[in-house]
């Protein structure tokens, strides 16, 4: 198991830096360009959640972002101390309202859910919060 750890303020400037934290380590754990594209979509979807309703923008908060590889299983944990959530309350996007009806977000739990294997979310003691990202590697595809 190898474990990389990157801590940002809560500012959406710091998300280009994620992007790449978490891209970097999934090209080298053999992700493809598309299945990068897709993990570093959904880890940007869920800093800005926590940046925009978690810190509600206050930029003097961290998000701590840990990297865990096991075999074929590449899991990102984000993890933060801001307004707790609870994504069961998440309907499920109409996506033909959404685009009859444009309007800017609401799609990002539902984005991540697209695009990655697993998404959990746990309530740890202490007011902490944690994402869970996970996507298999697909070994001889």
């Amino acid at each position: 198991m190898n474990t990389l750890n990157l801590r940002i303020e809560s500012k959406t400037e710091r998300l280009s830096y994620v992007r790449e934290f978490v891209s970097d380590a999934a090209k080298k754990f053999g992700f493809d360009d598309e299945s990068i594209g897709k993990i570093a979509l959904a880890v940007d979807e869920a800093c800005t959640n926590i940046i925009k309703h978690a810190y509600g923008f206050s930029p003097q908060h961290n998000i701590d972002i840990k990297i865990v590889t096991n075999k074929e299983i590449f899991e990102i944990i984000i993890r933060h101390q801001g307004k707790l959530f609870d994504p069961k309350l998440v309907k499920t996007p109409d996506l033909k309202d959404y685009i009859d009806h444009p309007r800017r977000g609401g799609l990002g739990i539902h984005l991540m859910r697209l695009l990655m294997d697993q998404v959990e979310y746990k309530i740890l003691p202490n007011n902490k919060c944690e994402v869970h990202l996970l996507k298999k590697l697909q070994v001889g595809k």
